[in-house]
């Protein structure tokens, strides 16, 4: 049952998404398969129920208008917790539980130029007469209402992916599993590539508080000289992809000119296709999607480093 405009109670999204799924299977082309997954532990959210109905609602209306010709439309939902490192990375996330409701479709994409734009009010690709482009703003509003924040992924002729966090209801954290454990280091000395000031320190301090040493360098150019001078107590090295002067996959190349078997993990916070495929001539590389959580870091530097 769907409350009053303004009612917040605590709920079970996984009622929330069963309803948006029934009315969508009943209403859109056939054409258009639906999946869910939807974790059986979720978490409860505190919300109004007609807001969050409203807001999926309008996300797979989106999906079904960037799918003309059918594709997959698909629901998933998980518990996750926002740490400070993940927090300092999206300017609109706090710290604590969440529940992530995505929605993803194999639908024309978005152009990564108008990736900042969508949430504009007014803002809209479709014909004229063919919508207001009050849709994605009104989702945003009403997430940023509820304590949340959304994240979206797109890549042009591949689909899109709205991964909305909402906050846990305080009464189902009582009841919340208790955290996997996390691989910390032991004195291995790292070294953190990034121009952007603030990406690079939250990192260097996140690792140096789980056992590792850091050394830092702004760009690709400092990073090799950097590496140069330190490569015997350099254990692997995290870099940007997408740096000025010298970007992240001429800095692996030219870092394996030094030492051919350096450990290296790539960071972004753009999955953009033409990117990836340029840094397939550097071989099987891992690969970090901003903003990334410490457990994230933590255990695919725990993977590169076990690796021979």
């Amino acid at each position: 049952v769907r409350g009053d405009e303004g009612a917040r109670v605590a709920m079970p999204p996984k009622h929330l998404i069963a309803e948006i799924v029934k009315i969508i299977k009943e209403t859109f082309p056939r054409s258009i398969h639906i999946n869910t997954d939807v974790d059986p532990r979720l978490y409860s959210i505190t919300g109004d129920t007609t807001q969050l109905h409203q807001s999926l609602l309008n996300l797979a209306v989106n999906a079904r208008d960037a799918m003309p010709d059918g594709g997959e439309l698909t629901f998933i939902a998980r518990n996750t917790i926002i740490d400070e490192m993940f927090a300092h990375m999206h300017p609109h996330a706090k710290s604590g539980h969440h529940v992530v409701i995505t929605v993803k479709d194999t639908g024309i994409g978005i152009a990564p130029e108008n990736i900042s734009k969508i949430f504009d009010p007014f803002y809209t690709t479709k014909e004229a007469g063919k919508g207001t482009g009050l849709g994605l703003f009104s989702v945003h509003s009403i997430v940023k209402n509820h304590g949340g924040f959304i994240d979206v992924v797109s890549e042009p002729g591949r689909g899109t992916e709205f991964n909305l966090y909402l906050p846990a209801a305080d009464e189902t954290l009582e009841h919340a599993a208790g955290e996997l454990p996390i691989s910390h280091g032991h004195g291995e000395c790292i070294l953190v590539v990034d121009d952007e000031v603030s990406i690079r320190e939250v990192t260097r301090s996140t690792l140096e508080a789980s056992g590792y040493k850091v050394l830092t360098a702004g760009d690709g150019t400092e990073a090799v000289a950097v590496y140069a001078q330190h490569r015997d107590q350099i254990h692997a090295v995290i870099l940007d992809l997408l740096m000025p002067h010298l970007d992240g996959r001429a800095t692996v190349k030219a870092l394996r000119k030094i030492n051919p078997e350096v450990k290296a993990i790539l960071m972004s916070g753009m999955l953009d296709s033409k990117k990836l495929l340029e840094t397939a001539d550097l071989g099987q590389i891992d690969f970090l999607l901003k903003p990334f959580s410490t457990e994230k870091v933590l255990t695919i530097l725990h993977k590169v480093l076990s690796t021979a």
